[in-house]
């Protein structure tokens, strides 16, 4: 994998193939009148990717049963079939798309749902830890709590420096591990924040005393180049219906082979006891489009051209950071490798970090100048956080800076 594309920081932006920025706006759905600079929270689904996933609704309710009991998992009724299950085949696409074998890769609704598998399912013992991050994403956190706190086990949550950079992330990280350390959770693309931190060395670090990682990558499929294995972490969660153009709501979870004998879904289904991708392909009746549609966005994002979609979006986050700062008079002190599409800025301090207040900005910013981005309180300042799509240019940039000027 380029390094350049692994930190979101590449080079040279490469020529796209279509003209990104205003023009591309009739590709998605989104109401024409709003400036849409969220998509990192929810995703927003191409309209083609959406007729692939029709495509398919159709085509499972012409034959349901035989399409849900017979075509889409290895579990079925009748005789085997020698077709490779639906599910399967699209997991062999994405898995392919970040660097991956299928038969390590299942699919969950959310990253959120992959984490509490892995919580759920490990080892815990009374006494034993597990290390968060104040940076982490509050719902995989959760989950994490409540997988540790059923077996006596603990979790402690580590503040992350800031500003940031990779060796003090590191740092952090590794001087937190005690002799009761069992897993870390950490972030690849961070939710709030949106630092991009170094994934690859943690686990190193971490490895080397012990410890199983646990990487949640929800905004990373699609935003940045991706080799999961090449990270070397013992699982690995992310969402597809966010970067990569997936129909929500679609994400993965990856397991080292040594992983996943023990590793369940937190719903129990037919597939109990048949292996690691046969558990979580069937559980239970279930729309799977998402999933099966999955291929379509990425095929979508190849067409638009890989490199091209992720430097524009990265130079358009890292751009619009300066920016913004500039314009409220705060600063931005993040280094670019850190920057991947995503991009949170300070308010200056005089506007204070109540959570009240900012969802109040947040909410006056949609609904009186129809600007959609994502605002939060953190360490006694006020953030906002940009998403960088293609989609997206800087007269959206600048709209939201003087939309948030006249208010503070």
């Amino acid at each position: 994998m380029d390094a350049t594309q692994a930190t979101g920081n590449p080079k040279a932006p490469p020529r796209a193939a279509v003209q990104f920025g205003r023009a591309m706006r009739d590709a998605w759905p989104l109401d024409p009148r709003l400036t849409y600079l969220n998509h990192g929270t929810v995703g927003a689904t191409p309209r083609r990717v959406m007729a692939a996933q029709q495509a398919i609704r159709d085509e499972v309710e012409k034959q349901p049963s035989q399409f849900m009991l017979r075509e889409l998992t290895s579990i079925t009724i009748g005789v085997p079939r020698k077709d490779k299950p639906r599910m399967r085949v699209a997991a062999d696409q994405v898995a392919e798309f970040v660097g991956a074998r299928g038969d390590d890769l299942v699919f969950v609704e959310n990253a959120t749902t992959g984490a509490n598998a892995v919580a759920r399912s490990f080892d815990w013992e009374p006494g034993d830890e597990a290390i968060l991050t104040d940076l982490g994403y509050g719902g995989v956190s959760n989950g994490v709590r409540f997988g540790t706190r059923e077996r006596g086990a603990t979790v402690r949550v580590v503040t992350m420096p800031y500003p940031p950079t990779p060796e003090r992330v590191i740092e952090a990280i590794e001087s937190a591990i005690g002799p009761r350390t069992r897993m870390v959770v950490i972030d690849h693309i961070c939710s709030e924040s949106a630092l991009l931190l170094p994934v690859a060395e943690i686990v190193t670090r971490c490895h080397a005393r012990g410890v199983a990682v646990l990487v949640d990558g929800a905004h990373a499929p699609g935003a940045i180049a991706l080799d999961i294995p090449s990270i070397g972490a013992d699982w690995y969660v992310a969402n597809l219906h966010k970067w990569a153009f997936a129909p929500r709501s679609s994400g993965i979870l990856w397991a080292g082979p040594e992983r996943q004998r023990t590793l369940h879904p937190t719903v129990i289904s037919w597939g109990l006891d048949q292996g690691f991708t046969a558990e979580f392909d069937l559980l239970g009746t279930r729309d799977p489009s998402c999933h099966l549609a999955a291929p379509a966005g990425i095929a979508y994002q190849r067409e638009l051209g890989l490199d091209a979609l992720r430097a524009y979006n990265h130079d358009l986050a890292w751009r619009g950071a300066q920016l913004l700062a500039e314009r409220w008079g705060s600063r931005f002190e993040v280094p670019e490798s850190m920057v991947g599409t995503m991009a949170t800025v300070p308010l200056p301090e005089r506007v204070g970090g109540d959570r009240d207040q900012a969802a109040r900005l947040r909410d006056a910013l949609l609904y009186e100048d129809s600007i959609e981005v994502q605002m939060h309180a953190w360490r006694g300042r006020t953030w906002v956080r940009i998403s960088g799509q293609v989609y997206n240019d800087e007269e959206d940039l600048s709209r939201l800076a003087e939309a948030v000027s006249r208010r503070i």
